[in-house]
């Protein structure tokens, strides 16, 4: 049984590198591109939008929707590319980082924060 989950596991960090790369390939469909740059966007940020630390929600977006959105993206790309793009992301030695989707989230907390502020204070 724990072989199986850290065979998944490792096929979802492939699949999201895969991902990484179709967003960048100009035979990607656009729809399944916008897709697999917001799912590449944010499994790749070094922040979460929802914080580990906040029980139960924390890692629900890790355990839910990451897989969904990846599960979403590779059925919009078609199978003979997602299966070069898995075969480019095996050779990948470092995995990406993605300093923009850390930066949107920041951003979206940001926003967040100045919201509650106003709604409490004005």
């Amino acid at each position: 049984m724990l072989d199986l989950i850290k065979q998944w596991a490792r096929a979802l960090k492939r699949d999201v590198v895969a991902l990484w790369v179709a967003a960048r390939d100009p035979r990607t469909p656009l729809v399944a591109k916008l897709v697999a740059t917001v799912v590449a966007a944010y499994a790749l940020s070094p922040i979460d939008l929802i914080p580990d630390f906040i029980p139960v929600l924390g890692y629900l977006d890790d355990l839910l929707l990451v897989p969904a959105g990846i599960a979403l993206a590779i059925k919009l790309i078609p199978i003979a590319l997602m299966e070069e793009f898995r075969s480019e992301a095996d050779q990948c030695i470092q995995r990406p980082r993605n300093t923009a989707g850390a930066i949107v989230i920041v951003a979206v907390w940001a926003a967040m924060l100045i919201v509650a502020c106003v709604w409490l204070w004005g």
